[in-house]
């Protein structure tokens, strides 16, 4: 058990052993001063559970000594019990107890009133440690929880956009485009305003794989992917990787004229990174064959599954005419049954 520090103050040093004795105890260490100014550097060195005060001292009595305990920040919480002959009148106890003590012990000393008042004390300081300890332990499991709260949300995070993005590349995945395109399907509906989809494939990949390897295809994929992003630059705008070599780009509120632009500039970007493609029946450089498709959803009977095999067909037409280059599709859509024009 841990041992419990007091102070004795007495100018009378025959006063003080009697004290000693009395409260002799092996988990209980006693601190003697013989003066109100002794005692008071004292206070401040040791972490107390009590002080017994005598009232008459020379100098600077107990009721001097136990207001300026109190005025100070680190000893004010330091309970003090008063040790002093019998008072004459109320008005003595009065101003102990504003002065700051909590109780009053009159000599002769009852040796069973002191150990049992000094006990009960010293039973309140343990408590009061304990309490402390507690606290400290609950602020460590606190921040403890707090950490693994921040962990768990940053892994929720990396989990989330692990599940919406393309691993190689670092774009959305097919999942979350076919999500995407859904949505902004549904919202040119309602604003009456065009989408259009842009899906690009590289041309002769499995040649440029088959030629440099599998390595130097993802760097490939990585580099394209990279100058596709940074070329469509509205927030908007959303970019993904749909199949090995294949990306699309969804563009809101864009009508055909503005896609063909957009398309225009990312096959002018790709092909000028000069990649070397000497597998190539096109280009001596990576190149790239861009379907695009553009239309009001409200303007047909179709939906965002018909745009994108709109603008897959385009593609495939951009491919039969010799590849690196665009084709745009027509207004035309597939002319069929459709239980859900919004989805």
């Amino acid at each position: 058990m841990t041992t419990t520090k007091i102070l004795i103050v007495d100018d009378r040093p025959e006063n003080l052993l009697t004290l000693e004795r009395l409260l002799d105890s092996p988990n209980l260490e006693v601190i003697k001063a013989h003066s109100g100014e002794e005692a008071l550097g004292l206070t401040l060195d040791h972490d107390l559970a009590l002080v017994l005060l005598d009232v008459k001292m020379p100098g600077m009595d107990g009721y001097e000594v136990a207001e300026l305990m109190r005025s100070s920040r680190k000893t004010k919480g330091i309970p003090i019990i008063f040790v002093t002959a019998e008072l004459q009148g109320d008005h003595h106890l009065f101003k102990g107890y504003e002065s700051g003590a909590v109780d009053y012990l009159f000599k002769p000393l009852n040796p069973v009133v002191l150990k049992s008042k000094v006990a009960v004390f010293i039973e309140l300081f343990r408590q009061k440690l304990e309490l402390q300890q507690i606290t400290v332990e609950l602020d460590r499991k606190v921040a403890e929880l707090e950490d693994m709260q921040q962990q768990l949300e940053e892994t929720n995070e990396q989990l989330l956009l692990l599940s919406v993005t393309d691993g190689l590349t670092g774009l959305l995945n097919r999942r979350q485009f076919d999500k995407l395109l859904m949505e902004e399907w549904k919202r040119s509906f309602r604003t009456k305003k065009h989408l259009s989809l842009i899906i690009l494939d590289i041309d002769h990949f499995k040649a440029y794989n088959d030629t440099y390897g599998h390595a130097a295809g993802d760097e490939c994929l990585k580099q394209v992917a990279r100058t596709i992003a940074e070329t469509v630059r509205r927030e908007a705008d959303k970019v993904a990787r749909i199949g090995g070599e294949e990306f699309g780009i969804i563009l809101p509120e864009t009508d055909a004229q503005g896609c063909s632009h957009v398309a225009e500039l990312t096959r002018q970007e790709i092909e000028r990174l000069a990649i070397e493609h000497t597998g190539s029946k096109t280009s001596e450089v990576v190149t790239v064959s861009i379907g695009v498709a553009s239309q009001v959803a409200e303007e047909c009977n179709a939906t965002s599954r018909t745009l994108f095999q709109t603008a897959d067909q385009a593609l495939y037409r951009a491919k039969e005419k010799g590849r690196n280059r665009i084709e745009l599709s027509g207004n035309s859509f597939f002319e069929g049954p459709v239980n859900n024009p919004l989805g």
